[in-house]
């Protein structure tokens, strides 16, 4: 049977590039750790490495069993973990970062009830509309509702999102509710900083729709706040608004010719390797959160 601490050493070996620094950054003779790398490599059957007495150089073979390597040493990680947290609970830092209005109304308490359920766990959290680069600011998960762009990253669907038009019921008693398109000419938007157009479906196909209007704002959040205030009409997100929705505080409006294109609430994690189990839990949790009543 392979031996996974073989395997971990063809892995420093190859870090390393020679095996006399790969024996002193493992406590080895040089001659203990070619005696190792062969054995694995009688082992697998192959020649995993091209020795000299100053360098060496993975072989075809050698290329295709590292990953392979790694990924056993991952799972093997993996395992050590899962189990250790059965008994133990959930530990460690829980890194993530979320949009505001969401975060603070969904997230968060989600990070609180695992943190009360799992006492050596701790939570890093980053409250933010703007896209942050997960992977060097070492974060283990960003929940994101903006169009994912095409990356490396790995993304977890949730939970749909839809964007919904909607007002105050002061403001739609003072001004009365757009019934089409053209409607939303008379009507004050509540618009993002950048942003002139909401994009709808009509007639089947997405189209951008101009809008305007004497309020625009940085956040999803300020917007909110203003059309619970009855300064006009704002396309924001359910999740967004679901408890102003519950409350009466805002009504969705709903066009005769044109439906405000989806959204979905997303998990973005960096790798799908050696994810903690932290990580699974916080996402189902979440998940489950999002389950529409």
């Amino acid at each position: 049977m392979m031996d996974l601490s073989d395997v971990a050493l063809f892995c420093t070996i190859v870090s390393a590039g020679s095996l006399s620094t790969a024996g002193r950054q493992s406590g080895l003779s040089p001659m203990a750790v070619s005696r190792r790398l062969a054995a694995l490599e009688t082992e697998l059957g192959v020649r995993l490495v091209h020795r000299t007495t100053r360098s060496l150089a993975l072989t075809s073979d050698g290329e295709t069993f590292l990953p392979l390597a790694q990924a056993m040493l991952d799972a093997k990680d993996a395992a050590v973990t899962a189990f250790a947290e059965r008994a133990e609970g959930l530990s460690g830092v829980l890194k993530l970062t979320a949009p505001n209005v969401i975060g603070r109304a969904l997230v968060v308490p989600v990070v609180a009830r695992l943190m009360a359920a799992n006492p050596l766990l701790q939570a890093d959290v980053t409250l933010s509309d703007g896209i942050i680069d997960i992977v060097a600011a070492g974060i283990d998960v960003a929940i994101r509702v903006a169009p994912l762009q095409a990356s490396e990253l790995i993304a977890v669907k949730l939970a749909d999102n839809p964007r919904m038009l909607c007002a105050s019921p002061v403001y739609l008693k003072t001004h009365g509710d757009p019934q089409t398109l053209g409607n939303l000419d008379n009507h004050a938007c509540l618009t993002l900083h950048g942003i002139g157009s909401w994009l709808f479906l009509h007639n089947a196909q997405q189209i951008a729709r101009p809008i305007s209007g004497r309020l625009s704002a940085s956040s999803a959040d300020a917007l909110r706040a203003a059309c619970l205030a009855g300064s006009g009409l704002a396309l924001l997100t359910y999740w967004d608004i679901v408890d102003d929705l519950a409350r009466g505080d805002l009504v969705e409006v709903t066009l005769q010719d044109a439906d405000p294109v989806s959204l979905a609430i997303w998990a973005v994690l960096p790798t799908r390797r050696h994810m903690p189990s932290r990580v699974r839990s916080f996402i189902k949790e979440l998940r489950a959160s999002l389950v529409r009543s």
